[in-house]
């Protein structure tokens, strides 16, 4: 394919190296001006987020308790958390991350490549996957429920030829229609055919499709995703683009998208930027956009630059063009991206995630330190920030806690009842290591708590003489409303306790949360590009009415009016922000 670039948005007159994503200046003001940019290779790395007070998280018992808090369990089987006495599932009491997607122009094995690319974009979901390619101007699709090697094999991917693609992997709840609502989706209309993979959440879905149903418009999923469709259908905008530009003005949220035409690739980003969306090129030309930069380093793809937040890029026979979506506000960027959810080979928003969560270990380290034996990490999201906080204490990282990687979702527990059952299919405590030890374990997060209990009360049992908890994030306090999976406010554990109530209900000897105002210090001057909602209940864009806690949750298949679907949707509360501003000023005591 053609190397050249057009622009209509002028991002930055400095140009640097692709992988020097530190070295950037900020971009100017985006306009609708035309400007042409320069060969691809030499596309800046977006510069939003360079490295750059105080309040510690802390509180400490020699007598640990180990209470027990009834949730509905209604929320946990729906939204699918462990209870009290259920199943560790992969994720238990995380947060999930619902999606990533892969578009990928101008490769002969594109379908190919976009299988790979979305195997090592497996960890943003499990649940389902799909690719759709172009071939004789006609598109051609293929979904799935499960794994991406459970979906497709070498016949499957022979039945997508074509040098254009795109592909999708999602984390849902399950449900007997679950498969109509696994991506990408494709819809024909009057000037052809248009699939989309999308990531995120819409919070004004509730709204647009409302006004969609009062004008006609027939939705077969509960796929927010479904209504960017309806609205490019009946815009009226020229060129093709131009209908996406149309629709996404209309969108309030936050999404990270992927279209395929006949004879187009387009990407584009939500003015804020909640979601990731990179841009890399392979040695032949073929232009790939991903969710993060591991699906390119497997497919050997040179990582570019990212999706600026706001921008549409259109790529097809003549080159790429960029395109201002609107004027955007100041970004902010998912800061669980760099706790939680992105592989830590991966390079997101500029920052390598590796070096996040180190830090993120440092930081405990300094402002929480304990005397201890050893330092283990709740593996596998909980090791980068253990290795962290024992480099700075000075003592040895070790293996204390084994984690199975081959238990499935489903298994059978023998009739006499086994305490913590889920929690030790997956986890294996090495007494080697924890018998008559000060323990430090490191862990990303706490959701529910639920789980950090039974990781305690494993360990203890292992021999540990004392279990100090290292949180390497603060205290989540609100939902996320874009496009991450976490409970109502009332189930998450800070929101309604303190930090020594906490400690008192995991049974730790100790407990400590990263500090807010560390974690920004450390951001520096890219701080306000971050959005930290779930620490603050400080939303970026404000929800209103009911929003979808996942994409599409377990309404999946219903047919009726929104009113009377209310499964999987939070309604937003009044005063819910102020509330969970004062219970964060609280914790912070």
């Amino acid at each position: 394919m053609a190397a050249t670039t057009t622009n209509l948005c002028p991002l930055s007159s400095s140009l640097d190296k692709p992988n020097s994503p530190s070295k950037n200046p900020s971009p100017k003001p985006l306009s609708l001006f035309p400007q042409t940019l320069p060969k691809p290779s030499s596309f800046p790395l977006k510069p939003f987020f360079s490295p750059s007070q105080t309040t510690l998280f802390t509180s400490a018992s020699k007598n640990p308790i180990s209470n027990l808090i009834k949730t509905s369990p209604d929320v946990h089987s729906i939204a699918g958390y462990d209870d009290l006495d259920g199943d560790f599932d992969d994720d238990g009491d995380k947060p999930r991350e619902e999606c990533g997607v892969v578009g990928i122009f101008g490769d002969p094995e594109a379908s190919r490549l976009c299988y790979l690319a979305l195997h090592a974009l497996q960890h943003r979901g499990q649940e389902g996957a799909g690719i759709v390619s172009v071939h004789d101007n006609v598109l051609q699709s293929i979904t799935g429920v499960g794994l991406v090697s459970d979906v497709f094999n070498e016949s499957k991917l022979g039945q997508l030829p074509g040098d254009s693609a795109i592909g999708h992997v999602r984390y849902s709840t399950a449900g007997s229609s679950m498969l109509k609502n696994v991506q990408p989706f494709v819809a024909g209309y009057r000037f052809g055919s248009v699939g989309v993979a999308h990531n995120g959440n819409l919070v004004n879905y509730q709204s647009l499709r409302a006004m969609l149903e009062e004008s006609g418009s027939i939705f077969n999923t509960s796929s927010d995703t479904e209504v960017v469709l309806h609205l490019i259908a009946i815009s009226k905008a020229r060129p093709f683009f131009l209908r996406i530009v149309e629709a996404c003005e209309k969108l309030e949220g936050a999404y990270s998208m992927v279209f395929l035409t006949e004879d187009k690739l387009v990407a584009v980003r939500d003015p804020y930027g909640f979601r990731p969306l990179v841009m890399g090129r392979r040695s032949n030309g073929a232009v790939v956009f991903a969710s993060e930069t591991c699906a390119l380093d497997l497919i050997e793809a040179t990582y570019e630059r990212e999706v600026y937040p706001g921008e549409v890029l259109v790529v097809d026979k003549d080159g790429v063009q960029s395109l201002c979506l609107m004027p955007h506000p100041e970004p902010k960027s998912c800061i669980f991206e760099h706790i939680y959810f992105a592989l830590p080979t991966s390079v997101v928003f500029g920052r390598s995630v590796y070096e996040s969560r180190r830090k993120f270990g440092e930081i405990l380290a300094t402002e929480a330190p304990v005397d201890c034996d050893v330092v283990i990490a709740v593996p596998d999201s909980g090791v980068v920030a253990a290795l962290g906080y024992a480099a700075k204490a000075g003592v040895a990282f070790q293996q204390g806690l084994i984690r199975s990687h081959y238990v499935g979702r489903t298994f059978i527990e023998p009739s006499q009842k086994i305490r913590d059952f889920g929690v030790k299919l997956k986890l294996s405590p090495v007494r080697a290591v924890l018998e008559g030890k000060r323990v430090v374990v490191v862990d990303d997060s706490i959701v529910r708590g639920t789980t950090s209990s039974k990781i305690v009360r494993l360990i203890k049992e292992a021999g540990a003489k004392e279990v100090h908890m290292r949180i390497a994030s603060p205290p989540i306090i609100g939902s996320c409303y874009y496009g991450v999976d976490t409970p109502s406010s009332e189930e998450l554990i800070s929101n309604r306790m303190s930090v020594e109530e906490i400690r008192k209900f995991i049974g730790s000897d100790s407990l400590a949360f990263l500090p807010i105002e560390k974690l920004k210090k450390l951001l520096g001057e890219d701080s306000p590009n971050y959005c930290y909602a779930c620490f603050t209940g400080n939303y970026p864009v404000e929800p209103t009415g009911k929003v979808k806690r996942v994409g599409d949750f377990v309404d999946d298949g219903l047919n009726g009016s929104m009113e009377y679907i209310d499964e999987g949707w939070i309604k937003v509360q009044e005063g819910k922000r102020e509330s969970s501003g004062k219970l964060a000023e609280e914790t912070m005591m």
